[in-house]
């Protein structure tokens, strides 16, 4: 073997952050030393163990090491165990069966972990990563439309990643691109300007404004109008003059629309509030980018890439261009439109000149489209066209983030009883009815009073359907029940917020009986102890949060935290269940199992934050 490099002082588990990631550096500077910079790409193979028995990490490099060294898997184990420097944090790894390392943490090194949370009750001693400017695009709503139950999966699932991202040391750009622009605007203001002139007022300007209209009215009379424009030809032609003259900047008409935005701004903002959507997501409308539209169809015509097509002006995916002695109506995949015959320009155009104004002014590093997986395709042609006319340098990543459908509980598209697509606000009422409903019919078989029952309903049932959302893998359908995601058992936000109310009154008991940790600064931080395989376990869990928060951030699948938070409390009922708390049979166990719990209890917060989850001190 190599000689091996000097021996480094190896960081404390305090400072280790992702753990995995730390044995996996050290596994691989070991594989280097050991067998020579040619295999310093290998991957290290460690996972978290799949039994206790096995340690708290595995290495299984040391099998396909051994195939391409030609040497004996334990052997090449043998001398992974000799090369890791891995003192002061975990133990000497063992080796099992034909060359498996099994890592185990030192108790000591896992105990400092804990001290090191505790007394960073803010942060949680998590580690800040290099900051990459990320723009999070995502609700997206349409002006002069309800939000309905299909904005909900990208409204809590975009601002949890923006959260978690945050968290992680990222400058984060909230952006809600909304449908503000296009026919449908022509469309509205001219059956507006014949029924309800005093709203939008007529060609010259005069109005009093939508007044008591409510957004409702609005969906109602674009239905009306969207009837007409298919049936009558004079309104089309109406219609897309007033289009024109929106486009060309029409004080008349720019002032209808002004009206109908703020109308439908006003809505959004209602239910944004209820949701606890984070008040800083920016309104940028597909209108925020139409002078940048003429110079990205200038850019891609320069680049080469956009070619005529039926009258149109479209982008064909890289080697599906037509020849000449091709026929255009191929087999192959459908170009990307980009100018229609009519000159008109489309959603695709929008989106080219929305990553043009996120690369130059946003000066985006990393750019999520948190919509649903039926736009995959649209966003794969979009980014594709981008890269080919560099509209977005290779150093920007561009990442559609889709979700599947929300379902009736019966598997069938989510609608109400008459067929109507289900409005978002009423989803939120009847889910704070059901809560409210079940807090009272509970707090009457007590033989109880129910204080502030109204604002614990609403957090409880605006809560459950937010986790029930986030708690499923956004890659898949999910069927929407309020008995199952109100349910006060299994992953749930009910049973979540009950779990953290728990443990917030075994802190107050502690506290009332003249101990407990709160980890502030200054104060002195418990020796904790790690006698019990409960106690271990717990710490063991808490420890793995970086990881968890790790993965999230590369994959963008936040039901993981779901799943972290709800093994969490698992974990911390089984050492409950275990180790007596306040009863402990000394001074110095109480106040480790105290200190426990305190960071058992900031942990969950912290993660239900970043699931836009307030946590309740009492239920």
């Amino acid at each position: 073997p190599l000689a091996r490099a000097g021996a480094t002082t190896a960081p404390t588990l305090a400072s280790a952050g992702n753990v995995k990631v730390w044995i996996e550096q050290q596994m691989r500077s070991a594989i280097v030393a050991e067998f020579g910079p040619e295999y310093s790409d290998v991957d290290p193979l460690v996972t978290p163990a799949t039994k206790a028995a096995f340690g708290d990490y595995q290495c299984n490099a040391a099998m396909s090491l051994g195939k391409a060294v030609g040497r004996k898997p334990r052997e090449v184990a043998e001398q992974l165990v000799a090369a890791a420097q891995l003192a002061g944090v975990c133990e000497v790894p063992e080796i099992a069966g034909p060359g498996f390392l099994n890592i185990r943490l030192r108790e000591d090194a896992l105990a400092e972990r804990v001290q090191a949370v505790l007394a960073d009750p803010e942060r949680l001693a998590l580690p800040r990563k290099t900051a990459q400017r990320i723009v999070v695009d995502y609700s997206s709503p349409n002006i002069a439309k309800e939000m309905h139950v299909g904005h909900l999966r990208s409204t809590v699932i975009g601002d949890a990643l923006a959260r978690l991202l945050e968290l992680q040391g990222h400058a984060v750009v909230r952006l809600n691109h909304v449908g503000d622009w296009g026919t449908q605007f022509g469309m509205l203001i001219t059956h507006l300007r014949e029924v309800r002139p005093e709203a939008v007022g007529a060609a010259d300007g005069s109005a009093d404004g939508l007044g008591s209209l409510e957004i409702g009215d609005l969906v109602t009379f674009y239905k009306a109008a969207k009837r007409r424009f298919d049936e009558d030809e004079a309104f089309q032609t109406a219609s897309r003059a007033a289009v024109v003259a929106l486009q060309v900047g029409d004080e008349a008409c720019l002032k209808a629309w002004r009206a109908l935005c703020s109308k439908s701004r006003d809505e959004f903002g209602q239910i944004y509030k209820t949701l606890g959507v984070d008040a800083r997501l920016e309104e940028r409308g597909e209108s925020f980018y139409n002078p940048g539209l003429g110079a990205v169809v200038q850019r891609l015509d320069a680049a080469g890439v956009l070619v005529a097509s039926a009258g149109a002006r479209v982008v064909y995916p890289e080697g599906a261009e037509p020849s000449a002695a091709t026929d255009e109506k191929n087999d192959g995949p459908p170009p990307l439109i980009v100018v229609k015959s009519d000159g008109g320009y489309m959603y695709s155009t929008t989106d080219l000149a929305a990553i043009v104004h996120r690369v130059a002014e946003e000066r985006a590093e990393r750019v999520l489209y948190v919509t649903d997986s039926g736009q995959s395709l649209h966003f794969s042609r979009v980014f594709d066209a981008a890269r080919r006319a560099e509209l977005a340098p290779a150093s920007v990543t561009l990442e559609h983030v889709p979700f599947g459908l929300v379902l009736g509980e019966d598997g069938k598209k989510f609608k109400t009883r008459s067929g109507e697509t289900v409005r978002l606000a009423d989803l939120l009422l009847e889910a704070v009815r059901i809560a409210k409903e079940d807090l009272l019919k509970r707090a009457e078989e007590r033989g109880e009073g129910v204080e502030g029952v109204d604002a614990l309903a609403s957090s409880i049932g605006i809560s459950a359907v937010k986790y029930a959302d986030l708690s499923m893998n956004r890659n898949s359908n999910y069927r929407f029940s309020y008995a199952k995601m109100l349910a006060l058992t299994g992953n749930t936000a009910p049973y979540m917020l009950y779990a953290y109310a728990r443990i917030a009154g075994i802190q107050r008991k502690a506290r009332a009986s003249g101990g407990g940790s709160e980890g502030p600064a200054g104060a002195a931080v418990p020796a904790i102890l790690l006698g019990t395989a409960e106690e271990r376990a717990l710490a063991m869990h808490l420890l793995r949060l970086p990881e968890v928060l790790d993965q999230v951030e590369g994959d963008l699948l936040p039901h993981r935290l779901c799943d972290y938070a709800y093994e969490l409390s698992g974990k911390f009922n089984q050492f409950y269940e275990s180790c007596p708390v306040n009863n402990a049979p000394s001074a110095e166990l109480r106040e480790s199992r105290v200190a426990l719990c305190t960071v058992t209890a900031s942990t969950l917060r912290l993660v239900l934050s970043v699931l836009g989850i307030p946590t309740l001190e009492k239920l």
